[in-house]
């Protein structure tokens, strides 16, 4: 790029933060990085009102069997079918941000969220239950992906990074608090009181969107060609194979996270009697893995590139993992010990996340919203479809979880040397 580009994209970065903000082109002597703490700590929020709902429902996954009268596989069914709805709809809710503009589409799944939230807390059979639950995916979808689309408007290369891992560190708040709050919930009020908790944060959302954030996606630049615009768009995505290879690395890598997360409260509450806040505990610790590396994302990048961090990142993610199937596969039978190398399996997955989805976006500017909804619901749909085959095979026990996960991981590290950029040496490349 050369200090011409550079100065441009700059300035436009600064516009679109402005426009972000609220403030236009008046407030340009706005400390930037107030005005950047802000977008994450705004954006992230919308973000985790969809997996805050998956988290904080994880403790009550045994009680909510007890209650209705279902079995751990109908209970289970009705996580899988949150994560379809939630990963199909995004391809509805990503182009019509391209088209309409980014907040429309925000209040109408958010909206619809909380309502299906209310039908979740009423539920009185498990097929209700999941019926609400997968209503809840569809309006959960505007806020995972129109948020991304939203950093894409604001920044490029280095800068979306560091936006994205801002993001993440709030959007952290979900898995490291959630199933502390979830269990305490349960506790206090049954599993029917982590429905009405998280009604009121997305009633909560609706009124911070309503009143800090602005639209960045100008008319100007909105789509004006509809569905059909759509479909080139996707086509010109699916014959991208950067783009393909980063979603699926991301894909297949958060399946392995996806496994644990459907599978964890059986295997440690129940092989190993852990209380629910114990449970939370130790999955809190995992996460916390994954947002804290994922604050150096800025750093590496502007240090060595985008594109070289991602290599070496898979290298230790894949290593630790393996180390993981070892133990397990010798017989040991301690969640501790065999939770050592996933816990550093999760850390390298903080620096593999961001980057990957920052590199698989970064072309696609015109087309934010369908290219982020696009790999959104490509990455979702391998993990909804790894919980539902790894759920064939759970048995309660710690083998069958470590396995699955050492597969999901096998396959994100054997994705990431087939692909443009990652599997070779690389410098700074484009997005670096």
């Amino acid at each position: 790029m050369s200090g011409e580009q550079g100065e441009a994209a700059m300035g436009n970065s600064a516009q679109a933060g402005d426009l972000a903000a609220g403030t236009g082109a008046g407030s340009r002597a706005a400390n930037p990085p107030v005005r950047f703490l802000r977008n994450a700590v705004i954006l992230g929020l919308l973000t985790a009102i969809g997996p805050f709902a998956i988290d904080m429902y994880l403790p009550a996954l045994p009680s909510i069997g007890a209650s209705l009268g279902a079995d751990s596989g109908a209970v289970l069914m009705s996580m899988t079918a949150f994560f379809v709805s939630f990963a199909a709809f995004q391809l509805v809710f990503g182009p019509l941000s391209d088209m309409i503009g980014r907040k429309p589409p925000l209040y109408v799944g958010i909206a619809l969220f909380a309502l299906a939230s209310i039908g979740c807390a009423l539920a009185g059979d498990v097929r209700t239950l999941i019926l609400f639950r997968a209503l809840q995916g569809v309006g959960g979808a505007a806020g995972i992906v129109i948020p991304r689309a939203i950093v894409r408007d604001l920044h490029r290369g280095v800068d979306e990074a560091r936006l994205l891992s801002l993001l993440m560190l709030v959007f952290s708040v979900s898995p490291l608090l959630a199933p502390l709050v979830g269990s305490q919930v349960v506790e206090l009020a049954s599993w029917r009181g982590v429905f009405w908790l998280v009604c009121a944060l997305a009633l909560l959302a609706l009124l911070m969107l309503a009143l800090a954030v602005r639209e960045t996606r100008p008319s100007a630049q909105r789509s004006g060609r509809g569905f059909a615009g759509v479909f080139e768009a996707c086509g010109k995505l699916a014959r991208d194979p950067r783009f393909l290879g980063m979603t699926f690395i991301g894909g297949f890598a958060l399946s392995g996270f996806f496994v644990f997360l459907s599978n964890s409260s059986f295997v440690m509450m129940g092989r190993y009697h852990f209380t629910a806040t114990e449970y939370s505990l130790a999955f809190s610790v995992n996460a916390a893995a994954f947002f804290f590396t994922s604050q150096f994302n800025g750093w590496l990048g502007a240090r060595f590139g985008l594109a070289a961090m991602v290599r070496p990142a898979l290298w230790g993610y894949a290593a630790a993992l393996a180390v993981m199937c070892v133990l397990a596969a010798a017989g040991v039978d301690n969640y501790w010990a065999v939770g050592a190398p996933f816990f550093i399996s999760n850390a390298f997955l903080g620096l593999v996340m961001p980057v990957t989805s920052v590199l698989a976006l970064d072309a696609h500017g015109p087309i934010a919203g369908t290219a982020a909804s696009l790999l959104s619901t490509l990455q979702l749909a391998v993990g909804a479809a790894v919980m539902a085959i790894s759920g064939k095979f759970a048995d309660g026990t710690l083998a069958p979880m470590v396995y699955a996960i050492a597969v999901c991981g096998l396959a994100a590290f054997a994705t990431g040397m087939v692909t443009p950029i990652v599997g070779r040496s690389a410098g700074a490349a484009p997005g670096g």
